[in-house]
């Protein structure tokens, strides 16, 4: 045909040719684009089914943690990854490496010696460690009788031994070293040392961030009396009766004020001392599950084992102590599952209460029950308890800064 260049029928199925490969590539791009709009998969969720272990059922919505999608992550990668260095300097038979016992109030600080040489976050290997541990223990010296001025010198000359003899601590100036201690003299008995009261990681159980308690670095160790003397309440709405109940000894500003204002009251149980053994067996203990609230003010310390009896009885916490930073708050968002008012509040305390709706007691109660796993002790450990929430709270810190 006129007008036709030579060649031009061998040339045109190229045209047709770029037209598929261009509707190829659009097909692709949107199947791509689709599929991305699927939530990817949680990595808690394969490194569970790798390992073929329970996986902790989080839900986004009212959840008990502040970020759920972001604690089961941290919580699977800490599983997979952390490793802590224990110096193994001391005499086990003294103060050192194992613990006093794990029964009474102080047993958090026992358990947590016992279950770290029990767990899979112990490493042999210090080039492999993201912590290490200083393993001397307040409560040992407080139960063969050390007094406190021996105690500040005990602590001290052990762990500036650790710093000649080791190269760790000056990596970091003790930066990704801690310490544990639940006993209140056991703070005091680092005071010889305010390099590491500043640098290093202190797991205490009086974290009063009005003193020396600095929330970022150091953690909140929860004071849990062990073992309960009755099993685990929850569930069981209908038999709490009782609006509020408190019984304890006097020790602090605050429990004088409560049992001046409160003890004479008809609605709330509040008890001047400790319920006598002499009514009834475990009659304390009972209280706990006839109660909505139990009323948990600051003694000697801010801290008090009974947020965790309250826990453990499914009684809603009213935690009635300034400046606490309380165990797990980096992960749990406690007004989820506990009241929180300042000491000044005490007066408005009945009010504050009642002004709590039957649904809202139901959510908190509820919730309650979902973080009871998190405040008990168990040897060796299992998941989500008190020592791996501790841990959880450690690899939150592993990161440190190098000096």
């Amino acid at each position: 045909m006129a007008g036709r260049l030579p060649g031009a029928a061998a040339s045109s199925p190229l045209p047709r040719a770029l037209l598929l490969l261009a509707a190829l590539a659009l097909f692709s791009i949107s199947f791509l684009s689709l599929r991305s709009l699927r939530p990817a998969a949680d990595p808690a969720v394969a490194a569970a089914a790798d390992k073929s272990r329970p996986l902790l059922r989080l839900q986004s919505s009212s959840s008990v943690y502040h970020s759920p999608e972001a604690f089961a992550a941290g919580y699977a990668e800490m599983e997979r990854s952390f490793k802590v260095y224990i110096y193994p300097d001391g005499d086990p038979k003294t103060f050192y490496q194992t613990p006093r016992k794990l029964t009474g109030k102080y047993a958090s600080e026992g358990y947590f010696f016992q279950n770290i040489r029990e767990s899979r976050f112990r490493t042999d290997d210090p080039d492999q460690a993201h912590l290490f541990f200083v393993p001397i223990s307040p409560h040992k010296m407080r139960g063969k009788g050390t007094t406190y001025e021996n105690m500040t010198v005990i602590v001290k000359d052990y762990v500036e031994g650790l710093i000649n003899k080791y190269p760790y601590w000056n990596r970091t100036l003790g930066a990704d070293h801690f310490f544990v201690t639940c006993h209140d003299v056991g703070v005091r008995a680092f005071e010889g040392l305010p390099f590491m009261v500043k640098n290093s990681i202190r797991v205490v159980c009086s974290p009063s961030y009005n003193v020396d308690f600095i929330p970022h670095k150091d953690i909140a160790l929860p004071q849990v009396l062990q073992p309960f003397a009755l099993p685990e309440g929850g569930n069981d709405i209908e038999n709490r009766t009782i609006l509020g109940f408190w019984a304890g000894h006097r020790n602090s500003k605050i429990r004088v004020i409560l049992a001046r204002v409160w003890e004479n009251d008809t609605e709330l149980a509040i008890s001047n001392n400790r319920i006598s053994r002499a009514i009834g067996e475990l009659v304390y203990q009972k209280q706990f599950y006839r109660t909505k609230f139990c009323i948990c003010p600051g003694g000697s310390q801010v801290n008090s084992a009974r947020i965790s009896d309250s826990i453990h009885y499914g009684c809603v916490p009213v935690i009635l102590s300034d400046y606490y930073d309380l165990p797990f708050n980096d992960a749990l968002d406690w007004r989820k599952f506990a009241v929180i008012l300042r000491e000044r509040d005490v007066y408005q305390l009945k009010n504050i209460l009642k002004s709590i709706s039957q649904e809202e007691f139901v959510s908190l109660h509820k919730s309650l029950v979902q973080v009871q796993k998190h405040f008990v002790w168990h040897s060796p450990p299992v998941s989500y308890d008190a020592f791996h929430m501790v841990m959880y709270e450690l690899w939150l810190r592993h990161n440190v800064i190098k000096y």
